[in-house]
């Protein structure tokens, strides 16, 4: 970004976490800013999020440290609300099918190398490790335990963030409908929404999920797009022991605030249909097919019953790694767009902040700005 003076008036177009985020982080920098959105706050990926909170698995280096502080900022929100029922650090499991795909001693020898806490689990010492799971569901290569996982409520956070927000005199307009970004004599001036109202800006940050790479291709700028359909279900409250996130063959499981869990899964994802209205097509036996995976690996097998689901764009870059920061062709439009909105919610709201007021280009988001894909 150019040399130039703070910015006095922000536009932040997307009401999900890393709109909500940066907004927060604007405004405790004294900066005038309004958060504008098409509908309800986290009414997109980021209210039907299964929001678990890791850098587990293998990945790039820079993309690991940068998931790393993310949950360290969770961290310290934990002791700010420490009695918060949307936040909590009670690890994650994982395995993979019993086939020549698993990977799991091998993801367990790395994770160990980087210093990544984890435990090497089976069907023996499963039960004392991670409660509330059938043990011989696991496959015979084995589980990862990584205590260090969490997973938070996206919607609750982001409604304490929005609260804070007011009170540092940000403002919110929800229900604008569709918003592009309005560029003139080559730098971003402001947002018009589908109502036509324009909204004059300084700088303009656009975190509008899956919509991303459309909206910024109307400016003559590509981001590489790999962008599929995610389905979420939700269970009706039930009494169970289990505390950690799941992340299986079949299904990945997450608790919720209100003692419910949140279920996804790849195999679902691919049977949600797409209208010619652009509307989806949700399969009865593809709920229950959810449920039922769910209740195979509980202990105790227990009914699952649906309570309601989500389903819409799941934000993935065409690479799988995150886009953020300013447009070097546009300036004063920046952008985010990423997988792994709830893990990196808190940090690339703080650090876009900060590259906004301050015009300068934060090393942690060095491998991941918008014109690697302008080639």
């Amino acid at each position: 970004m150019s040399e130039r003076k703070k910015p006095e008036n922000v536009i932040v177009v997307g009401g999900g976490i890393f709109g909500m985020s940066t907004a927060v982080h604007l405004a405790r920098l004294g900066i005038k800013t309004t958060l504008i959105n098409d509908g309800p706050l986290a009414n997109g990926a980021s209210g039907r999020s299964l929001a678990w909170l890791n850098s587990s698995r293998m990945r790039s280096d820079a993309y690991h440290r940068l998931r790393l502080a993310g949950i360290d900022r969770y961290r310290t929100l934990s002791h700010e609300y420490p009695d918060a029922k949307w936040l909590r650090f009670d690890g994650g499991l994982t395995w993979d099918a019993d086939d020549g795909a698993n990977q799991i001693a091998a993801v367990f020898d790395y994770e160990r190398e980087l210093g990544y806490h984890a435990i090497s689990v089976d069907v023996d010492t499963i039960a004392a490790t991670v409660p509330g799971i059938d043990g011989a569901r696991i496959t015979p290569q084995g589980a990862i335990f990584n205590p260090g996982e969490g997973w938070v409520d996206l919607p609750s956070l982001i409604a304490v963030l929005a609260g804070e927000f007011q009170s540092l005199g940000g403002m919110i307009e929800t229900g604008a409908g569709r918003a592009t970004v309005e560029v003139e004599n080559g730098r971003a001036i402001g947002v018009r929404t589908a109502d036509g109202k324009t909204w004059p800006a300084d700088a303009v940050l656009l975190a509008a999920g899956g919509e991303v790479p459309a909206i910024v291709q109307e400016a003559g700028i590509h981001i590489g797009d790999q962008t599929p359909v995610a389905l979420l279900v939700r269970t009706k409250p039930l009494e169970h022991p289990l505390k950690a996130v799941l992340n299986t063959p079949r299904v990945a499981i997450r608790p919720t605030p209100d003692g419910a869990f949140a279920l996804d899964s790849a195999w679902s994802e691919e049977e949600v249909g797409v209208k010619e209205d652009g509307s989806y097509d949700i399969r009865q036996s593809t709920l229950d097919g959810l449920l039922e995976e769910a209740s195979k690996v509980l202990e105790g097998h227990p009914k699952l019953e649906l309570n309601d689901f989500g389903v819409g764009l799941k934000p993935i870059p065409g690479d799988g790694e995150p886009v953020f920061g300013e447009l070097r062709s546009i300036p004063g439009y920046f952008v985010a767009f990423s997988h792994s909105g709830a893990t990196l919610g808190l940090i690339a709201g703080e650090l876009l902040a900060d590259e906004i007021a301050t015009g300068k280009r934060h090393p942690l988001f060095a491998q991941f700005r918008p014109e690697r894909f302008h080639k």
